[in-house]
Parts: C-alpha cells; sequence; structure tokens
C-alpha cells in the first residue's frame, strides 16, 4: 500500500491493516530510488512473509531491489520473520548494538517471548528463529537507503535496544518511530523487565525536539501530516509529571 512516493506499507495485522499476518506489526517498505529498505518484517508465521512479499510486487516493486534489512527492536511482531527474509533476500541485516546479540541468538528471555506466550499473545508453540546481524547502529548513525538517508536515535523505555529513525523525503520529513509513540500521544507500557518509565520520558522528549511531518508507528493509525502534535502530547504528560495513555 503506497503511502507517499518513497514509503509503502506492506505488511501489518489486526493492530494495523490487516495486510498480513494477524500479530505483524506495520512492516515498512522504503524505496530510496536504486535501493529499497525492509523495516521490522512482521512475526512471520506460517506464509505471512509470503504475503509481504507479494504485496510488495502488487505495489509494482521488486523485492529484489530491496538491499537493507532494518530492525527497530527485538519484540517478536517486529523480527520474527528476520531469519526468514535475510535467507530469501540479498539483504544488510541492521540493528542497534544492544539488541544485535539477542536478535543473533534468539534469546526468547531477553525478548519477553515467555510472558507474551503465557498471556496468550503469541501462539504457545512459537519459537523466535535467530537471525544474523550484519550491522550495528548507536545514535547518530546514518543507514543510506539510495537517496535516502536514515539517522538512527537510541530510543529506550518501550524497551531496551529500542530505535527511531528520522529522515527527509522529497515531500516531508519522518519520524520512523516504531513502538514509541502512538496516534494521540498514546505510548505502550508492558509489565517486561525492560520497559521502564524513565527511559521512556527521556526517549519521549528527543525525539520531540526532531523537525518532522509524518509520524510512522509500529501499529495503528498512520500520520502523513501533523504527526510531530502526536509526539507533543506524550511529552506534555510527561512534563506534568504523569504518564501518557497506554495503548493497551
Amino acid at each position: 500500500m503506497k503511502l507517499t512516493s518513497q514509503v509503502h506499507v506492506v505488511g501489518g495485522g489486526r493492530f494495523g491493516f490487516g495486510l498480513s499476518g494477524a500479530l505483524d506489526c506495520h512492516v515498512y517498505l522504503l524505496n530510496g530510488g536504486d535501493e529499497m529498505a525492509l523495516i521490522d518484517p512482521g512475526l512471520g508465521l506460517g506464509r505471512d512473509f509470503d504475503t509481504v512479499l507479494q504485496n510488495i510486487r502488487d505495489d509494482g516493486l521488486d523485492p529484489k531491489r530491496i538491499r537493507k534489512l532494518i530492525l527497530t527492536h527485538y519484540h517478536c511482531d517486529h523480527i520474527g520473520a528476520a531469519a526468514e527474509a535475510a535467507q530469501r533476500l540479498d539483504v544488510e541485516v541492521i540493528t542497534s548494538k544492544f539488541s544485535a546479540p539477542v536478535v543473533r541468538s534468539g534469546d526468547e528471555k531477553a525478548v519477553s517471548l515467555d510472558l507474551g506466550r503465557a498471556a496468550g499473545f503469541y501462539p504457545a508453540d512459537y519459537v523466535l528463529p535467530p537471525c544474523r546481524v550484519d550491522t550495528e547502529l548507536i545514535e547518530g548513525d546514518v543507514v543510506r537507503v539510495g537517496d535516502l538517508a536514515l539517522t538512527a536515535y537510541e530510543t529506550p523505555g518501550h524497551c531496551d535496544g529500542h530505535l527511531s529513525f528520522h529522515f527527509a523525503g522529497h515531500d516531508r520529513t519522518y519520524l520512523l518511530g516504531a513502538d514509541l509513540v502512538f496516534w494521540g500521544g498514546k505510548i505502550l507500557l508492558q509489565t517486561i523487565h525492560d520497559c521502564r518509565i524513565g527511559d521512556y520520558s527521556r526517549s519521549v522528549f528527543k525525539v520531540e525536539a526532531l523537525p518532522f511531518d509524518a509520524l510512522l508507528p509500529g501499529h495503528l493509525q498512520i500520520s502523513l501530516r501533523g504527526g510531530h502534535e502526536h509526539v507533543d502530547t506524550a511529552a506534555r504528560s510527561f512534563r506534568m509529571l504523569g504518564v501518557p495513555p497506554n495503548l493497551t
């Protein structure tokens, strides 16, 4: 599904547009001209990643042009299909320096998969496949996707190792925020070991300082214009010594 000349949504489940597997996050495709990048390939149950690839073709794009697979954070609904994507596509796999060892090992405890299965969010028999990581990012690193330049920001709070990306497109500026902030200034707090309010507030204040028009979250509504207002709303709640409304 084409959003702009450079951004497509090619996957997503029941908390999105129903484009692929029910538990998939928004799966974004960035078109930088001579190459493309896939952002967070989803959970990867069954043949769900086949659906993602077919959605790319249906948008008139060739998956063979995908050269980078970027993982914003290590929750399974975002990276479960990473190993399959890395195997099937000629891509450089990129994530944060913090997340890289977890992704490589498929550490289910670190990603709180045990708790997700116990809560009934993930199937009881779901296993996280380990995936190679080629490039590890820290704050300020730039990932180039053709004529796009994505600057990485470390934005923990929802979980450790979480990255957001800021980049300028042809006609607007984007914050690819993953699971940091959602429409209406909501955030996603969970009772897991690495979800921390203090880190969350500092991360929101960090991206609040960035200029952007479009907010590309990991789930639910996407804002192509006026996206900054949702970050502003979350930041106001934190400044009042409170907590923004929780998504769940």
